[in-house]
């Protein structure tokens, strides 16, 4: 019986993040458009995403502090109705202030989200944690991957007034999984109540988990530079929505599958090994999407497909090497990995924004790329985390 409800709630968990990443994939690929609506510049477009990847990336280790302190299921229901409801309001936001108000408050609906789903993953897996993390990294990645094109395709079709609409879907699926994810108390789970500033203190002082936190900084710069700039490089290009929807898609659904796939490439080569590749691999992989973007987009296409794959592959095994390492923080090192790490490269987004705006996108990408190369030697510091 017990195997069961945790059968239950692992699906449940499964197509909640699926449905708060589809949300939280619906503004890039229509941000160009919004920006037009609302009378605002590339430039500036990127700095209210950035804002609000800050808001809502920065404070997850937080939340995750008060997730693995208390055995009630708030932020995960609450992240999911914050992100179902203010994301796809911000398409109809009337000014910039506005529509970086609605896009704070929806990115906050992730903040709350992740950490906890992330500890609850652990807590209720009963076999492969590496296999069922990516699962649930590979739900949420499919989400992320299909929202810009479910946004672009109801922006061309239908027109941005529309996407609120969408809203009914996250709602519903919110309230199936309060009701089938237990709380962590009815499984007999002894939640231990540490001090804020000790917590954060051993977390952030352990070598290990520094040089993840760097690792995930790497892997966020690359998505994150991609996604945000390349649907205004697309746009001066004359592409319409559908076909930067489409990119963006393959580009995510492809780290989907890296996610899946990512406990097998560790057993068959080692958790160091899918770093490496990860993370050198981003430069060579830009040189040939920069060459060949103009004069063969499709061909360009397949090349940036292919770096979301090897870009995500790592993730999973990443997240599980830093539970193992400090067990007792589930959700706030999950915080840190999947959230903060996000923020600290938001933090910069405006500067690469305005960067982009001034020496060309392509070339920003390229220096971009090159950074994760330059921070590969430090894996080889890692432990070897046995199961």
């Amino acid at each position: 019986m017990k195997e069961l409800e945790n059968k239950k709630a692992l699906i449940w968990l499964n197509l909640a993040h699926w449905a708060n990443d589809t949300y939280s994939g619906f503004l890039t690929p229509i941000m160009p458009f919004i920006a037009v609506k609302v009378g605002i510049s590339m430039a500036v477009a990127t700095m209210v995403m950035s804002i609000a990847q800050v808001c809502g990336s920065m404070f997850q280790p937080i939340f995750g502090f008060f997730a693995d302190n208390m055995v009630k299921r708030v932020f995960i229901f609450w992240g999911l109705i914050f992100g179902s409801l203010f994301v796809p309001l911000a398409t109809n936001a009337p000014n910039a202030v506005i529509l970086t108000f609605f896009v704070i408050l929806g990115n906050l609906g992730g903040s709350f989200f992740h950490p906890q789903a992330l500890g609850f993953i652990s807590r209720f897996s009963r076999g492969d944690f590496v296999s069922n993390m990516g699962i649930f990294i590979t739900f949420g990645t499919v989400g992320y991957s299909l929202g810009p094109v479910i946004s672009a395709l109801v922006t061309e079709h239908f027109g941005l007034d529309k996407i609120p609409y969408m809203s009914i879907v996250g709602i519903f699926i919110a309230l199936a999984m309060f009701k089938s994810v237990p709380k962590i108390s009815g499984m007999g789970v002894k939640v231990e109540h540490k001090y804020f500033k000790e917590t954060f203190k051993e977390i952030l002082t352990n070598k290990y988990m520094l040089i993840l936190i760097m690792i995930s900084i790497m892997k966020s710069l690359i998505i994150n530079a991609s996604v945000i700039l390349l649907p205004f490089l697309w746009k001066s290009l004359g592409h319409s929505p559908t076909y930067i929807g489409v990119a963006l898609f393959l580009f995510l659904l492809a780290g989907g599958f890296g996610s899946i796939l990512s406990g097998r490439f560790e057993g068959a080569i080692g958790a160091k090994k899918i770093f490496y590749i990860s993370m050198i691999l981003t430069f060579p992989i830009m040189v040939l999407f920069v060459l060949t973007y103009r004069l063969h987009p499709m061909i360009s296409v397949a090349v940036f497909v292919l770096m979301g794959f090897t870009t995500m592959l790592a993730q999973p095994v990443m997240l599980v090497m830093a539970q193992r390492i400090l067990p007792e923080y589930k959700s706030i090192v999950s915080g840190f990995i999947n959230g903060f790490s996000w923020g600290i490269v938001a933090i910069f987004l405006t500067i690469i924004g305005f960067s982009a705006q001034t020496f060309g996108i392509a070339k920003v990408l390229l220096i971009v790329s090159v950074v994760p190369v330059m921070f590969a030697y430090f894996v080889k510091f890692l432990p070897k985390i046995e199961d």
